[in-house]
């Protein structure tokens, strides 16, 4: 069994790479990150995951991969982008976050409230090397929030393509739809080739 770091502290993204990694690389085992927390002061995605990547292959002396993620919103110019997690203020509050993006964009109507997930996962090496890959996964912004399922502002995200006929948020899918079609799931795709690397 291959081991490898999970840098984050969000016990969301813990549980769902969990699922992402079970359904495609059951031989790599995902370990949790105890360590500091480094402070995330890049301006770009991949900065901030190779931060945090960093920060944990450097603690545990393992592979680590991190993940920075968020909505992009293209009548916001692509904010909250990078500023996801802290959009309502200083301390993550995914309920006020996504009361404040609704509130901004309350008089934009569809087809204007375009948006897209981003996931930039970086997998750091011992020996120093560094790889980051991405994954976007296009959507809207729906009109309230629907659903209690997900975490962040998925119960406002309406992805392009859908599971079924019926044009639900991620909030409204199973565990299940999101672990197959998820950023987060696409990120890793894109990171299968240098999974040998570890």
């Amino acid at each position: 069994m291959t081991r490898a770091v999970l840098a984050t502290h969000n016990p969301h993204k813990v549980v769902e790479f969990a699922r992402i990694v079970a359904a495609t690389r059951p031989d790599l085992e995902l370990i949790g990150y105890d360590g500091p927390e480094p402070v995330e002061d890049g301006v770009t995605f991949a900065q901030n995951a190779l931060i945090k990547a960093r920060a944990a292959a450097a603690h545990t002396g393992l592979a680590a991969f991190a993940d920075d993620s968020g909505v992009c919103v293209d009548v916001l110019g692509g904010a909250p982008g990078v500023f996801s997690a802290y959009w309502a203020g200083h301390r993550k509050d995914d309920r006020a976050n996504r009361a404040l993006l609704l509130d901004q964009i309350s008089d934009i109507a569809d087809p204007h409230r375009t948006a897209h997930y981003v996931s930039v996962i970086a997998l750091a090496l011992p020996g120093g090397d560094e790889h980051v890959v991405e994954g976007v996964w296009p959507g809207r912004i729906a009109a309230a929030v629907r659903g209690d399922g997900g975490f962040g502002y998925d119960p406002v995200f309406i992805p392009d393509e859908q599971p079924t006929d019926a044009e639900r948020t991620v909030g409204e899918w199973s565990d299940e739809e999101k672990t197959a079609r998820s950023h987060r799931a696409r990120a890793f795709e894109a990171l299968q080739p240098l999974l040998s690397l570890i």
